[in-house]
């Protein structure tokens, strides 16, 4: 389901598994194994969320019992690339597998910086990044559980256009904010955003309210 305020670029998947999982996950009583495994399995069903938008086309097979049966193949789960946003992303990406086996990878190491209180005074330093070779009918999955100040994955993206022009660019995030959001499509009116929520705050330090706390650190204790 697209939030039209951001003119269908942000799709919130409103799906009652996706939404339950959520819950658990905003749950400061949630433990760190559980915690973790809930990123994987909110990145596996936002990763058939992405499929449900791609093209598919009709092909015909034979059954065992030599009878033609119609069916259809979905020729972008060939041309994926995922982009793993160290290190938060690990169990997000570790679900998008799950739906994408086949999927390229690339991952970026980024830390954030708060140089001073204020949130334009956040931004993001590239310690590493190790991309493939993108080609022009590829669909990049950039992963990471936060879209908060936007500045990480603004980082990612521009990096991400270093190598290649991709048919699509999609950022999966658990929660997504209002301010990261126009920040990035601002910047990269082209990329489409999957999401479980959109809260609408953030803190002083940049963190989303109400959010679910440092993902990272959740997830790895």
């Amino acid at each position: 389901m697209s939030n039209q305020s951001f003119e269908g670029k942000v799709h919130v998947i409103e799906h009652p598994l996706a939404q339950a999982i959520l819950t658990q996950l905003r749950d400061k009583k949630t433990d760190q194994i559980t915690f973790r495994k809930g990123v994987v399995k909110a990145g596996r069903l936002m990763g058939y969320e992405i499929i449900r938008t791609m093209p598919v086309r009709r092909t015909k097979v034979t059954t065992p019992l030599n009878v033609q049966a119609e069916g259809i193949v979905i020729p972008d789960l060939e041309n994926i690339v995922i982009v793993n946003v160290l290190r938060a992303a690990m169990p997000l990406v570790e679900g998008l597998l799950k739906a994408f086996p086949l999927a390229r990878q690339g991952v970026m190491a980024i830390q954030r910086v708060e140089d001073k209180p204020g949130l334009q005074n956040i931004r993001a330093v590239r310690y590493f990044g190790k991309i493939p070779a993108l080609k022009n009918e590829d669909t990049v999955i950039v992963a990471d559980p936060m879209l908060a100040t936007g500045s990480t994955l603004s980082e990612v993206i521009g990096e991400v256009q270093n190598f290649g022009r991709p048919k699509r660019t999609i950022i999966t995030s658990i929660i997504s904010c209002d301010y990261g959001i126009n920040r990035v499509l601002k910047s990269y009116p082209r990329v489409e955003i999957f999401t479980l929520a959109v809260d609408h705050k953030l803190n002083e330090h940049g963190y989303i309210v109400p959010g679910l706390g440092d993902a990272g650190d959740r997830s790895f204790g």
